[in-house]
């Protein structure tokens, strides 16, 4: 399973941002995602974004904590044209950087201190684990202690018979990825649209969180 992207295209990221407005279960994926920031202490109000998108999630982050300073990193120019456009409600609290996670060091394109990261139907487009483990350690590198990451992937199901790209990995993979970059407290905080029968590209993702922790500290959160 996969799917080629032309987010360099203006008027295909327009129409994939038409197309794709968040759905039931995917706002219930965003609920969840809010729910644990504003439930988990960060240790700074700068919240990173990776591949930012139309800003669907951004949009309603803003919305629900004002206290929030949001950076959204994408490599579509013109997927950060309509994240612009959606946000020009907030004003000077978002920040729009373009950068490319498979180029570079991206950690060095965006601002510092950073308290969270989330990344929502993202990373799976990266097209390896091994990119996926890279962008893992960089975020481990450049998060605050006491800090936290949200990943909302698509994922491959555990006990699917079909294949998947290689973006696409079971949730356990995902966790051991986060594990040997650093991360405690890594877990599975929900699953959604599962289909093991006739899945398409839409189906099968999961919400992965850890944390990082503070200096001279370790345990469980």
């Amino acid at each position: 399973m996969g799917v080629l992207h032309e987010f360099h295209d203006a008027a295909y990221a327009r129409d994939w941002a038409d197309r794709f407005t968040p759905s039931p279960p995917r706002e219930a994926l965003f609920a969840t995602m809010l729910g644990m920031l504003e439930r988990h202490p960060l240790p700074h109000p700068r919240v990173l974004e990776l591949g930012v998108g139309p800003a669907y999630f951004a949009e309603r982050l803003l919305r629900r904590r004002p206290d929030v300073h949001y950076e959204g990193l994408d490599f579509s120019r013109p997927m950060l044209d309509l994240a612009a456009e959606r946000l020009r409600p907030f004003g000077p609290r978002v920040t729009l950087t373009a950068g490319d996670l498979l180029q570079g060091d991206w950690t060095s394109l965006v601002q510092r201190p950073v308290g969270a990261i989330v990344s929502t139907w993202a990373l799976h487009d990266l097209g390896a684990e091994a990119w996926t483990a890279k962008v893992y350690s960089d975020c481990h590198r450049l998060l605050e202690g006491g800090g936290i990451l949200l990943n909302g992937d698509f994922v491959k199901p555990e006990d699917t018979t079909h294949d998947y790209e290689p973006g696409r990995f079971t949730v356990p993979r995902h966790l051991e990825l986060l594990s040997a970059a650093g991360f405690s407290g890594r877990q599975c905080l929900g699953y959604w649209e599962k289909e093991l029968e006739a899945p398409t590209t839409a189906h099968n993702y999961a919400c992965l969180l850890a944390f990082k922790e503070r200096e001279g500290h370790e345990g469980p959160h």
